[in-house]
Formats: structure tokens, sequence, C-alpha cells
């Protein structure tokens, strides 16, 4: 009898990374919401995959590599939040999957406002359009 334990492979979909890493990034202070394209919208169609809007991984049997698509909080200091963000996703991909995360690349696609200076711009952008 051998004492060798037999084990079988554990693979971890992207679907799931996908989800820990968006999940992760809009608990990170400063990210206001993940961005989706033009393309992640089309895919989704095409592919009927429910893709993770702003979010692309690649899953390896021992790595990953994420991008992030995300909108930022204005006043924010984006380096800072972005710093922030590869390191909240970082730990939470690597703590619940056992993958060793090579790379975060983060994309900044725009910056919220508060719902204040969204209606103050609204109502900037429809005196103009009354004159």
């Amino acid at each position: 009898m051998s004492d060798e334990i037999q084990s079988g492979l554990i693979r971890i979909s992207d679907d799931v990374v996908s989800t820990i890493a968006g999940l992760a990034a809009l608990e990170t202070p400063g990210i206001a919401a993940m961005s989706g394209g033009i393309s992640e919208g089309l895919a989704k169609r095409l592919s009927g995959k429910n893709v993770q809007k702003g979010v692309s991984v690649e899953v390896g049997q021992l790595e990953a590599a994420i991008d992030l698509r995300v909108i930022v909080n204005y006043g924010s200091k984006i380096q800072e939040v972005c710093r922030d963000l590869q390191q909240n996703v970082r730990e939470a991909v690597e703590n619940m999957t056992g993958l060793s995360v090579v790379e975060v690349n983060v994309k900044v696609e725009g910056v919220a406002f508060r719902e204040e200076e969204k209606e103050k711009e609204l109502q900037v952008e429809e005196a103009h359009r009354v004159k």
C-alpha cells in the first residue's frame, strides 16, 4: 500500500476570479463603479456569457492576470485609489483562490460626481439649451 495521496485537479473559472475581483474593487474607497465598454456588451450578447462589468481576467493553473476598468469619485487622489485597488484585488483573489496574481492593471475611464454636482451640471446644461 502506498502512502502517496492521489488528488484531482482544482480549476477555478475565469468567472469566479472576475466576480471576486469586481467585488473587491467596488469595496475600495474612491471607486465609484466599474466601467463596462461597448465591446463588453457586444461580447456578452454574442457569447451568451455573463461577462463581469469592467473586469477581464486570464486564469492559468497557478496564476492570474487581471484588468480592471473603473470610474473614480471626483476629488479622489487617483494614484492612491488605484494603488489601494490593486492591493485589495490582489489580496482578495490570492486569499480566496490560492492563485498567484501576477498583475492587476487598472484603467480609469471616468470620474463620478456627487449627486449635487450632477444636478448643477444638468441645470447649467438646461439653461444653455433654453437660450
